[in-house]
């Protein structure tokens, strides 16, 4: 089910107690020395030493995401306690491949890994890799990925951590899903308080209870922002540190804790916003704060011509839950559009991916010489699995359904509103695009019965790459020399039976086609419910559906057009309300003016 670094199969999150055993079509075993038992039903490895240890950690943070079982009494370095943690798919069968080691990945092993689990019998593929973007017919993941999907099986992949630059997405083929990263509504809270009472709402997952009743001298300079060195005596200080990366250089903790210092605060990364990556360091007590509430800081720490009355408390609160905002696309997370699949919207979709508490194996070191069996880890990698998972639930629930039908189905019933009912943000607090957001924030609960399903073929996949790609490259991707363009319409990205429709932005009246299948009630109406931004108009015809049987396909026009050219970007949506009430079937729509869609 996973690709990646193995699992530490002795992790409680991987105990088999009360788990049926395997299906009997179920082909795969374990790689001596693991032991499967009815829980962990496949290991493998791909690597060149051959070895079944997660010498990492992702791998066993990721297969605990997608399908770890309830352990209660959780904590990460003391934080969290006493809480309960369980993958998205708590009773579903596992099987592990290991395609990757401490010294990276190699594209022979990956392939090896994704042929083999669907020859075991695999329902999804969780692939928490990638790299830049790549054109599909020289992209070992999608070329891996086809084969995959034409045996029934959805790959679901990370859309990469290169964020938030745009065009930055990996794993872009129309036939993966692709997971971009979101905040959770956890906090594990460090508040910075100066000495003049303002309050400030950083986090840390290095936290000292002691040293939140304790009032310290604040420090910041200039001419050592970076906190590369110290030439002044800064014993008993908090020293104010800015960064120039995602998560704080432990040369710079060094420097601080070897010059005296008592504590950090660490600014975000101006580009990274409102996200705050964390990682566990054990040398000093200490907060990472927005680049916005730094700013605050530094200029109180440079109040004055003395800075020797400024001071700064640390209080640690450990875990805060139902914070808000939330969730909100975080900075790394990449962007579209697409370059090795344009006319595609990607990502697909969103899930939590910021700070993810999961199964770690103890023998990997976390920041320092103590043993954890749960690590807080980020990245699109802790997204994926998330999906991987609810694919399971789905595929459990709907066994017929083609990967393009489950992915339809956890497409159109995520959401774009967070917690405080407004529309998703990103980093910055700005709306987020549907570049980065995909169509929503996923929700599980929903994806199970989505009322109708935008299919997907194979045959449809071929058609695309004919178009974009030509005749050999459909030869190379599908592995099949007999295939040829002539047998499949060659079809443009926009015209693909796509849950999400993306089109060029033009005064012209641009026009796609799409088909639902009904998948709820046999006898089902819908309503077609347009959201467009001011100088952007959408017609739907037409705008009624009526189904009086399951799986009944009908097709559908959307027609989009622009009140001027000088827009780059317009942004709205298409949603197919049932008239029972019980069904939001929702499309994002994206109108861009870089678009040479005909």
């Amino acid at each position: 089910m996973t690709l990646d670094t193995e699992i530490d199969e002795k992790h409680p999150s991987f105990r088999d107690d009360g788990m049926p055993p395997p299906p009997p079509r179920w082909k795969g075993a374990c790689q001596p020395p693991v032991r499967c038992n009815n829980k962990l039903i496949g290991a493998a490895s791909f690597v060149v030493d051959n070895t079944t240890t997660d010498d990492v950690g992702h791998g066993t943070h990721t297969t605990g995401t997608a399908a770890g079982r309830f352990v209660e009494g959780v904590s990460a370095f003391g934080l969290g306690a006493g809480g309960t943690t369980a993958g998205t798919a708590p009773g579903a069968h596992m099987a592990v491949y290991k395609v990757c080691d401490a010294q990276g990945c190699f594209e022979s092993d990956l392939l090896a890994g994704m042929d083999a689990a669907v020859k075991d019998g695999v329902d999804v593929l969780s692939v928490s890799l990638g790299g830049v973007s790549t054109p599909l017919d020289k992209d070992p993941i999608a070329i891996g990925a086809f084969a995959a999907v034409s045996k029934g099986v959805l790959v679901v992949c990370a859309g990469g951590n290169s964020g938030p630059l745009p065009s930055t997405l990996s794993n872009e083929a129309p036939w993966i899903l692709t997971v971009a990263a979101g905040s959770v509504d956890r906090s594990f809270r460090a508040s910075v308080r100066l000495g003049d009472g303002e309050m400030f709402e950083g986090e840390s997952l290095t936290q000292d209870k002691h040293f939140s009743s304790k009032v310290y001298p604040l420090y910041y300079s200039n001419g050592m922002n970076f906190c590369d060195y110290f030439n002044v005596n800064i014993t008993g200080m908090v020293v104010v540190c800015d960064t120039e990366t995602p998560v704080p250089p432990m040369s710079s903790i060094e420097a601080v804790r070897e010059a005296g210092g008592a504590g950090v605060v660490f600014i975000n990364e101006p580009d990274f916003g409102y996200t705050i990556v964390l990682e566990k360091y054990y040398n000093l007590p200490m907060s990472q704060v927005t680049a916005v509430d730094g700013t605050k800081i530094m200029g109180y720490a440079m109040k004055g011509a003395s800075t020797t009355n400024h001071t700064v408390t640390i209080v640690f609160n450990s875990t805060v839950v139902g914070v808000k905002p939330a969730p909100i696309v975080a900075a790394f997370s990449s962007r579209g559009p697409s370059v090795a699949s344009p006319g595609v919207l990607k990502p697909d979709v969103m899930a939590p991916g910021l700070n993810i508490l999961a199964a770690w194996p103890s023998e990997v070191p976390v920041g320092g010489p103590e043993s954890n069996s749960f690590n807080v880890v980020s990245g699109t990698s802790m997204a994926t699995p998330h999906i991987t998972g609810i694919v399971a639930l789905v595929k459990k629930a709907h066994p017929d359904w083609s990967p393009a039908a489950i992915k339809s189905a956890i497409m159109t019933t995520s959401s774009a509103i967070d917690n405080d009912g407004n529309q998703i943000m990103d980093e910055e607090h700005r709306k987020a695009s549907f570049y980065s957001l995909g169509a929503g924030h996923v929700v599980p609960a929903k994806a199970v019965d989505p009322g109708l399903v935008y299919d997907l073929g194979v045959r449809d996949y071929a058609g695309y790459i004919c178009r974009l790609l030509g005749e050999a490259a459909v030869k190379t991707i599908a592995g099949n020399t007999s295939l040829t363009c002539t047998e499949v319409e060659p079809i443009t990205g926009a015209q693909l039976n796509y849950p999400a429709i993306l089109v060029p932005l033009r005064a012209e009246a641009f026009a796609v086609n799409r088909t639902v299948t009904n998948v709820g009630p046999a006898q089902s109406n819908y309503s077609a419910k347009i959201e467009a931004p001011k100088g952007l108009t959408v017609k739907v015809e037409p705008a009624e559906l009526e189904f009086t049987k399951v799986n009944e396909r009908k097709t559908f026009t959307v027609t989009v057009s622009a009140a001027s050219s000088e827009q780059e970007l317009a942004e709205g949506a298409l949603s197919w309300l049932s008239h029972d009430h019980d069904h939001v079937v929702r499309s994002p729509i994206v109108a861009d003016s870089s678009l040479t869609l005909s």
